[in-house]
């Protein structure tokens, strides 16, 4: 490969009929198998319904900032580098870093290319059909890699339209910055790593925030000297595989923890907010006009959110015992706030919410594909990204084989891995007429 080649996107150029492997989804995830294909002289297309990407500097807010560590960072050929490895990059930050990667290999992209259909035939192989800017089209293939991400579809709650239309609703990938929002007070709804941080974002703007609760749990920036999080990947817990995770399929499906990085990362402590004046509360369950209705889980959703967290200090405790490391004493978090009640009713109105943020989460959409490699739930079926469906194998799925899938720090390994198996399947004519042999 060329380390000085420039990327260039191949949209203007028309699809071919037939290509051993197909990759959709031009994101850090398919992009990195592209690069291992590429590597290989295997020939292959990328479709990129959008631009290569284009989430990073279109789906996060102004102030965002990654959670994970930059030496996390890590793409095929192209670790992070720079001078601040345990710092957090911003948005622009990693939008520039990956243009960076992009500039050192020639990915066969075609932008601006939906695939509406993929159908696996009977024999062997797909037939795809795409929605360009031309046209719609079709190709064969003999391998498909599905890059699309995890949870392409934003969720909100069954009940949003039956709430006053006088209160803008938005969802958490739509929200850039405070100034956007109408005047008066927000209320955002899901206190995954989104919605915690988008709370803060809002209160440090000054704004009025009621935040509704979830079950998500929290996990403190910094302990005993060092970054949670380079603790945890020292213990080998990004490394585990997901069928010997602690607590099984349970812990998988467990919402990630809260915690930022911005302005050099710190704790996000829901409880020190309300001690500042946001306004908590549980589970919102129902809702109709400007009257909302919570579960009284509140106090309970706290609690539990830092028991995980004295948990995780206490797992670090141990490896730092067990291993003889020299490091600061050891601690647990007390709390600053404890809630009088459990609120369970809220009316917008009367407390002023002009908008409301909904950060609950998203979900799977592979109803264009046509194969037999889902759950009950809409899932893939999948061991290491590769299904019983011959020739059908995905990549960038959150616990696609360990905790660190679905991350910059995964994706290297998992994108290899699937290269491998889709070199290994084709066949061997495909193999010589994509070395040009």
């Amino acid at each position: 490969m060329n380390p000085s080649a420039t990327t260039t996107a191949t949209a203007h150029r028309p699809l071919p009929s037939h290509v051993p492997v197909v990759v959709i989804g031009g994101g850090q995830a398919g992009l990195s198998v592209s690069w291992f294909l590429t590597d290989r002289d295997i020939d292959h297309v990328v479709l990129e319904a959008q631009t290569p990407m284009h989430a990073w500097s279109d789906t996060r807010w102004d102030n965002f900032t990654l959670v994970t560590p930059n030496w996390h960072c890590r793409l095929p050929g192209y670790h992070y580098a720079d001078d601040d490895p345990d710092g957090f990059m911003t948005r622009d930050e990693v939008v520039t870093w990956l243009r960076g990667w992009l500039d050192t290999f020639r990915p066969p992209v075609h932008t601006h290319t939906r695939v509406t259909r993929l159908q696996h035939a009977a024999d062997g192989g797909f037939t795809l059909t795409a929605t360009t800017e031309s046209g719609d089209t079709e190709l064969t293939c003999d391998e498909v890699v599905i890059a699309t991400g995890g949870y392409p579809i934003p969720v909100v709650p069954p009940f949003a339209p039956r709430l006053d239309p006088a209160v803008t609703q938005l969802h958490s990938e739509q929200y850039r910055n405070a100034d956007q929002l109408a005047d008066g007070a927000v209320l955002v709804v899901g206190s995954g790593q989104s919605g915690a941080q988008i709370a803060e974002d809002l209160h440090l703007a000054g704004r009025d925030v009621h935040l509704a609760i979830g079950s998500a749990p929290r996990v403190a920036r910094f302990y005993r000297g060092r970054d949670c999080m380079t603790w945890l990947a020292e213990m080998g817990l990004y490394e585990t595989p997901a069928r010997e995770y602690p607590g099984g399929t349970a812990a998988r499906e467990k919402t990630n923890h809260y915690v930022t990085g911005r302005d050099g990362g710190r704790d996000v402590d829901l409880r020190a907010f309300a001690r500042d004046g946001m306004h908590l509360y549980g589970t919102l369950v129902d809702g109709r006009d400007t009257a909302l209705q919570f579960a009284p889980t509140l106090t309970r959703a706290l609690d539990q959110a830092d028991a995980v967290y004295n948990s995780i200090c206490a797992d670090i405790d141990r490896h730092i015992e067990s291993q003889g490391i020299v490091a600061g004493p050891a601690a647990r978090y007390q709390p600053v706030w404890e809630p009088s009640t459990d609120p369970e009713s809220l009316d917008l109105a009367a407390a002023g919410i002009t908008t409301i943020v909904w950060a609950i989460g998203y979900r799977p959409d592979y109803r264009w594909v046509e194969a037999s490699a889902f759950d009950g739930g809409g899932r893939p079926m999948q061991t290491r990204g590769v299904t019983e469906v011959d020739g059908l194998s995905f990549v960038g799925l959150p616990w696609m084989h360990t905790w660190g899938s679905g991350r910059f720090l995964g994706i290297e390994r998992d994108a290899r891995h699937i290269a491998d198996t889709v070199t290994a399947r084709l066949p061997r004519d495909e193999l010589r007429i994509a070395a040009g042999e």
